[in-house]
């Protein structure tokens, strides 16, 4: 049983237990790389701080061009981020600067103590679990982590769980079931790991073992997806009675890169992909998929990292106390009702008009 050393009101620092490398507590790293649909802004933005020093430097009145070009710099954003594309959402939400699992954590929970190992093979890094403080009560926490660099990438295998991670995972909610404790979990993995070890070790069979128990856990479990959710990796700690969602995240069963190159031949035509899949928010939510959406700071969460979790904190608050009121009975119910509605169609018009189409 390790500490990581986190705490509620600054980033984890680098180390082997909660290796993330961030900004201390406000506003993220400075000198953020800009995506290429956001360089109109970067170019209004240099053009201002030019404005400011010329200001500074020839000791002259330059207010109205500062005002000028900051109300221009609003309306750009306004216009860029009030329409992106889903495959802007995809780049966004793999900032290198965005937010992960452990960036959360720190500003979301006290007293956040990791527990290690599924007991049976290992422990895996790409899979933390813990039990923490969260507005003064116990929970059980886990969460998907990805890394910043080359050596915490492969700490945590990029994000992608091996099989003691969803096993290691399981045993820790059974443990919060056994002592009735919201069990919350923190998606963030392009998908689990498909490597030759972890088919050995039988990858298929964690997630779907998981996929069952989770569902009879008689405690409230609320999933929130961070960044990426993909496919059966998402899902094997996903089975919750609130599914909530990032703005700029996605929940998908393939990747936009891997459903361009099996439907078109090419990964070029992943933002094509990334359309055709519906895996943005929005849609989500309007096929009854997640249950929830939750705003980010404007051009993404990687802008305000404390204004991303504040949004994060509120939301799950809000879900705990509706879960709250439910009885266990209600709680199961209700939880194997949702998911056995997902895939549900209706082919009423078709119907009605192969019927019209006999008459005549």
């Amino acid at each position: 049983m390790s500490k990581p050393s986190a705490s509620p009101k600054s980033a984890p620092a680098a180390s082997p237990a909660s290796a993330s490398k961030a900004a201390p507590s406000g506003k993220t790293a400075p000198a953020l790389a800009p995506l290429e649909f956001e360089k109109p802004v970067v170019e209004l933005e240099r053009m201002l701080a030019d404005l400011k020093a010329r200001c500074a430097d020839h000791d002259v009145d330059l207010s109205k061009e500062i005002a000028a070009q900051e109300a221009k710099i609003a309306e750009e954003r306004t216009r860029i981020y009030g329409k992106l594309t889903p495959w802007q959402r995809v780049q966004i939400v793999r900032h290198g600067q965005r937010p992960f699992f452990l960036d959360h954590a720190s500003r979301l929970f006290t007293d956040f103590t990791e527990l290690c190992g599924d007991r049976l093979y290992g422990n895996d890094r790409a899979i933390l679990g813990g039990l923490a403080t969260f507005e003064g009560e116990s929970v059980l926490v886990i969460g998907q982590q990805k890394g910043r660099d080359v050596k915490e990438n492969i700490l945590r295998n990029f994000g992608s769980p091996h099989p003691e991670g969803y096993r290691k995972a399981l045993r820790l909610m059974e443990m919060a079931d056994k002592f009735n404790l919201p069990v919350l979990c923190f998606i963030d993995t392009p998908g689990a790991y498909p490597g030759l070890g972890s088919e050995e070790r039988h990858i298929g069979e964690a997630i779907a073992v998981n996929l069952r128990e989770m569902f009879k856990l008689r405690v409230p479990v609320i999933a929130v997806v961070l960044g990426e959710g993909g496919s059966g990796g998402a899902l094997g700690i996903g089975i919750a009675d609130r599914v909530l969602l990032l703005e700029n995240a996605y929940y998908s069963v393939i990747s936009p890169e891997g459903c361009a190159a099996i439907l078109w031949g090419s990964a070029s035509h992943a933002p094509k992909a990334a359309e055709a899949l519906k895996m943005n928010a929005v849609d989500l939510l309007k096929m009854g998929l997640i249950d929830d959406v939750i705003a980010e700071p404007v051009g993404g969460a990687h802008r305000d990292w404390d204004a991303a979790a504040a949004s994060v904190r509120a939301a799950i608050v809000k879900q705990l106390k509706q879960l709250r009121k439910l009885s266990v009975e209600q709680l199961l119910e209700e939880r194997y009702e949702k998911f056995r509605k997902f895939g549900e169609f209706e082919e009423q018009q078709a119907a009605v008009l192969s019927r019209g189409k006999g008459r005549k």
